[in-house]
């Protein structure tokens, strides 16, 4: 959300009412201040069209509602840091309004929701529970350990993977492309033209995959081979194994 923007969008409602105090108001840039102002000249906007006072009172609902999905957010940082500090749970419950080391605990878990997003297909926000918290968190911590087998992998056959690809785009001339091909062959010129991060590595080895699976799907919807010389379906050939 353009929170300033939003401010900005009350300011001039306040301004179209004719409210005599509207150079008080705060700048966009102090949102909080500024709804505390439109909370309290509330009454300037009764000289409004009732759908125009309707929009001023829904723009401050939903700025309350953006202070308070940030609020939860620093405040989960705030945690953060003060547990890598060093701070124990039971001195952090009266800071998090519990009475409890438990409590602030789950307390903590249920504000890191507010910066999680659950990036599985269909993406929701993360379910305010300590234990879909630490299920994100599990998950992620294995997508990470993945990536990183995936990157170690690519980096022991990475020796074989470049001269393979260099190969096949040197007879790129001489290969049946379609539009998914063409694609995944320019993806591989790209990182091949600056690849020596095992990231760069990994991706190098994915879209050389993806260009073989198009090619070979060419092969398999017209019933004849995508490479049109014998050098070409050598090169095809090398980078499918692969």
């Amino acid at each position: 959300m353009d929170a300033a923007a939003a401010v900005g969008e009350l300011r001039q409602l306040h301004e179209d009412a004719a409210d005599p105090d509207v150079e008080r108001m705060p700048s966009g840039d102090e949102t909080y201040s500024a709804l505390l102002y439109a909370e309290k000249h509330a009454r300037a906007l009764r000289r409004l069209p009732p759908e125009q006072q309707r929009a001023a009172a829904l723009k401050r609902v939903q700025l309350w509602q953006y202070l308070r999905e940030q609020s939860e957010v620093h405040q989960a940082r705030a945690v953060d840091d003060a547990r890598a500090a060093g701070v124990e749970w039971q001195d952090l419950a009266p800071a998090l309004a519990v009475k409890a080391a438990s409590a602030a605990y789950n307390k903590a878990k249920r504000l890191q929701a507010a910066t999680l997003m659950d990036d599985a297909p269909g993406a929701e926000p993360v379910r305010r529970t300590p234990e879909a918290v630490v299920a994100t968190e599990q998950r992620r911590v294995r997508q990470r350990r993945a990536e990183e087998r995936a990157q170690e992998a690519a980096q022991q056959k990475h020796h074989l993977v470049m001269p393979a690809a260099q190969r096949l785009l040197q007879h790129r001339d001489d290969l049946v492309l379609d539009e998914d091909a063409e694609y995944w062959l320019d993806e591989v010129a790209e990182v091949l033209s600056n690849c020596s991060t095992p990231t760069q590595a990994v991706s190098l080895s994915r879209y050389l995959a993806a260009a073989v699976r198009a090619l070979t799907n060419i092969e398999r919807r017209t019933a004849r081979p995508a490479a049109k010389t014998d050098d070409a379906r050598l090169a095809l050939a090398a980078a499918a194994e692969l």
